[in-house]
């Protein structure tokens, strides 16, 4: 594997299209995880990724997962559970405990990404307006949800959970509608799995992402996010 990027102490990143040619595109490691560092990542197509034990690794895959509004497949079955579950949804009632959802241990794995300092990073973010959370609730216990950030027209997406069945799709759904009604032109959901893609998620190359970022990530955009919505308009 040829030598990657070491970061330094200074604000920049190597161009994606260096990135690695392998799937998820590594791109270069270390820096930081201060909030104009991660900014600037997600501005140019960049995340971080890597484990507790590991250096900070930064990524940019090609080519790149993403949903629009206009591709969301919502299924009948789907669209009867929306109506009829009993479920409620809000924003950024609960950032902190999503985001220790999405890093507590799966069914499949012990392991997570999500490290302490992800946490205050991310946390930190949230704090200062950048960083999101969509909750779905039963009653009054969190049932699912997602969190990531919204820059410009754009929102990065970086994990969900799921504590009942469909709970995650529920979130994921209820997001991508309600950022079309705010007027968002994206979701980034960085790699394909099955899930993302039996909604609706697509592949894109790299170079397209950034140009479509170049513009949208720079618009002067913002909506008030704490708020509670109605579970069935899907």
């Amino acid at each position: 594997m040829p030598a990657l990027p070491w970061l330094d102490e200074n604000l920049w990143f190597p161009h994606p299209d260096s990135a690695l040619k392998d799937p998820n595109g590594l791109l270069c490691v270390g820096g930081d995880l201060h909030p104009a560092r991660l900014r600037l990542a997600y501005e140019n197509g960049i995340f971080p990724w890597f484990s507790d034990d590991q250096p900070i690794l930064w990524w940019s895959p090609d080519p790149r997962c993403i949903i629009r509004y206009e591709d969301l497949h919502i299924s009948r079955s789907m669209r009867r559970f929306l109506r009829n579950s009993g479920l409620t949804y809000s924003f950024d009632q609960n950032f902190s405990q999503v985001v220790r959802s999405c890093a507590a241990p799966r069914s499949y794995s012990n392991e997570t990404w999500i490290t302490p300092d992800m946490l205050q990073a991310y946390s930190y973010l949230h704090q200062i307006g950048v960083a999101h959370s969509i909750e779905v609730w039963r009653e009054s216990e969190l049932v699912g949800g997602l969190y990531g950030l919204a820059i410009g027209r754009c929102f990065f997406g970086e994990s969900m959970f799921s504590r009942e069945t469909n709970a995650s799709k529920a979130a994921f759904i209820t997001l991508v509608r309600q950022l079309h009604a705010w007027g968002y032109r994206l979701i980034d959901c960085q790699v394909p799995n099955p899930h993302l893609l039996s909604l609706g998620a697509c592949q894109i190359s790299r170079k397209e992402f950034l140009s479509i970022l170049e513009i949208e990530v720079r618009a002067d955009f913002s909506h008030p996010w704490k708020m509670t919505i109605d579970p069935t308009g899907c």
